[in-house]
């Protein structure tokens, strides 16, 4: 059994190494962490601390700072960190030449490995800067006719709802707004929910994997089969389920996706990845400039003029990182660390849950809630008094905070959030 030293170290040479022509171009293989009890599964692998303390390790985060906000943006391991200032300052001893001729050839290794987590063709994907970049490609990119209607719901993010909304006023489609009744633990119901919206005029479904606001996992895949049984094509938001959830983007049987790095892979800020199934691509005109704007390579859809070559390569590290935990063990921790905190909160007086602890219907994200206090308002008690950094949510009567851990969060940081809610709860309780 490799020690975590030596382990990281290897993992360390293999992804982020010396810049060496040409070593950081090559695709590297990273070691597995098969080797450490190779035949615990990885539900029983989630509650091993020692395994984790290895990832913890290699994370540069606040000992004092209990960030539980990784669903907005995640840290990078010291891993990415370091191949991100070595690609930089390596563009800073000749910019133009390193960056464009050297750097940008990078780029295909770097398409080859997140085809492969993805599980797709690397014809089909496009590397760029998150999933709001990736959708509204998308979106502008269709060819849409007055009348034409899309599918949404209004629990989808505001950055694609704002887009739609923006094609609705500009090019006359119509909307046809959902509002889902979450948590939920059924799917034929969500499922039925949409196919009961379905017209002889919808040309587009839009469906989010994992609702931000909720964690809700959504049955993306038997939506998908509904839709396309009478032509009508998916777009699916994948921003917090990729490298979070195990499964493949095929799997999900949309037409186009988009997501952010930066999210659960772990991978620099602002990086960001868009799928589009490869006969779709001809479909989806580019949104920047472009040789061929309407042409069938998705490479078309990368135009975009100077960009952070540095960022962009140290995908590739994270994707490695990634790969040495494995999608299984990795979903099965987090799973694990939101039902820890979760189950602890559920049954104190005046604590609500808005999110599903079956893992079908949950992975990382949950949200909630203590009666007599808006989100903002508990959000603002957890970091003013007790140091613990979460995200508020309002929408509609769904109020509280969502609290998201990541692998390098611990059981002892989430008994400090379950102390927290318990005194706070107590205390409003009080006042009630």
């Amino acid at each position: 059994m490799p020690t975590r030293r030596s382990f990281f170290r290897q993992l360390g040479s293999a992804t982020a190494g010396t810049l060496a022509l040409p070593a950081f171009i090559e695709e590297a293989t990273a070691q597995s962490l098969e080797t450490y009890k190779p035949n615990a599964s990885p539900p029983q692998l989630a509650q091993d601390e020692d395994f984790w303390s290895w990832i913890k390790a290699e994370y540069t985060v606040s000992p004092n700072l209990l960030n539980l906000n990784n669903g907005g943006v995640s840290p990078q391991p010291k891993l990415v960190q370091e191949a991100h200032i070595r690609f930089y300052q390596y563009s800073n001893e000749a910019p133009s030449y390193y960056m464009w001729r050297i750097l940008d050839q990078g780029r295909e290794a770097v398409r080859a490995k997140l085809a492969d987590i993805a599980g797709c063709s690397a014809d089909e994907v496009a590397i760029n800067r998150n999933a709001t970049e990736g959708l509204n490609t998308i979106i502008f990119g269709l060819t849409l006719k007055p009348g034409d209607e899309v599918i949404l719901a209004k629990q989808d993010y505001p950055n694609m709802t704002n887009a739609w909304k923006q094609r609705e006023k500009r090019d006359g489609i119509k909307l046809v707004w959902l509002d889902l009744d979450l948590p939920s633990e059924n799917e034929d119901e969500l499922v039925r929910k949409y196919v009961s919206a379905f017209s002889s005029r919808t040309k587009i479904v839009h469906v989010t994997h994992v609702i931000n606001w909720t964690g809700q996992i959504m049955p993306v895949r038997k939506i998908a089969d509904a839709a396309h049984k009478q032509g009508i094509e998916v777009i699916c938001d994948g921003a917090h389920s990729f490298a979070h959830l195990e499964y493949k983007i095929p799997d999900l049987g949309c037409d186009y996706f988009a997501t952010s790095l930066h999210k659960w892979l772990c991978a620099p800020f602002g990086s960001g990845m868009m799928y589009i199934r490869q006969e779709k691509v001809k479909n989806i005109w580019a949104l920047l400039s472009s040789t061929e704007p309407d042409g069938s390579d998705i490479r078309k859809f990368e135009s975009l003029g100077t960009r952070s070559f540095a960022s962009e390569m140290a995908i590739g590290t994270a994707a490695d990182f990634h790969l040495s935990i494995g999608a299984a063990r990795k979903f099965a921790r987090l799973h694990y660390l939101k039902s820890y905190w979760a189950e602890k909160v559920k049954d104190i007086p005046g604590v609500k849950l808005h999110t599903s602890l079956k893992p079908a219907f949950s992975g990382a994200l949950a949200v909630v809630g203590i009666d007599g206090l808006k989100g903002n308002e508990l959000e603002s008690q957890l970091l003013g008094t007790y140091k613990i950094h979460t995200t508020p949510i309002g929408l509609g009567p769904l109020n509280g905070v969502r609290v998201t851990p990541h692998i390098y969060t611990t059981p002892k940081d989430l008994d400090r959030l379950v102390v927290a809610i318990d005194k706070i709860a107590a205390s409003a309780r009080k006042k009630s």
